[in-house]
């Protein structure tokens, strides 16, 4: 399959993760030193979450994004302090990858695999991939792997959070980050390759089912 980008380039996973990992650094790091204060925990995420988003937009990134990462740090940490639980930081974590579990298991057998409507939308293919059979199975069996990598997290968060273990959970956060992350394109992308046909021109280029039955 003559393909040259791989998932991590084409998704830029690596500095998405990168990014996801800062603030919760900022936070194990200010919950540490102030000896246990959610203030300085969230505050120091704030802090983490506002030096990241500046230093995004001088790259020109587009400010949309950039508000929408440092909007989720700040209602985590909203939560955190109205509930006085330092481990309630995360919950939006724990949530989150719950929800993107079970819709990724949806998005599959219902045949829109998300994997493929995320590709398919950063090479602008909209939904041309829907009409290669192949293309779309291969999307199928690879949105199983994030489907894995959402249970993970979960299986690892939510003991931490029932133990109130807000330290390691913000150790568990990065963690499970860009190494999970990184595994997750890695083994997708060997998945979606495995499960392409032999001849078949890749992901940018779909073949419609008239066309393969010719």
């Amino acid at each position: 399959m003559a393909q040259p980008e791989s998932l991590a380039e084409l998704l830029n996973g690596r500095r998405a993760a990168v990014d996801a990992s800062l603030p919760p650094v900022g936070f194990v790091a200010g919950y540490l030193i102030s000896d246990g204060s959610i203030w300085a925990g969230t505050g120091a995420a704030v802090v983490f979450a506002l030096a990241l988003s500046a230093w995004r937009v001088r790259r020109g990134d587009k400010p949309r994004a950039v508000v929408i990462g440092l909007l989720g740090v700040c209602v985590a940490a909203l939560i955190a302090l109205y509930t006085g639980r330092a481990e309630d930081f995360f919950l939006i974590q724990l949530f989150s990858n719950t929800a993107s579990a079970l819709v990724w298991i949806v998005s599959i057998l219902v045949r829109w695999p998300l994997l493929g409507l995320v590709v398919g939308g950063v090479l602008k293919q909209r939904t041309r991939w829907r009409r290669d059979p192949a293309l779309v199975r291969a999307y199928q069996r690879g949105s199983w792997v994030w489907v894995l990598q959402y249970v993970i997290r979960v299986a690892v968060f939510l003991p931490l959070y029932q133990a109130g273990r807000a330290a390691e959970l913000g150790i568990a956060r990065v963690a499970l980050s860009w190494p999970l992350v990184a595994a997750c394109l890695a083994v997708s992308w060997w998945v979606i390759q495995r499960n392409l046909p032999e001849g078949h021109p890749g992901l940018r280029h779909p073949q419609d089912q008239e066309t393969v039955k010719a």
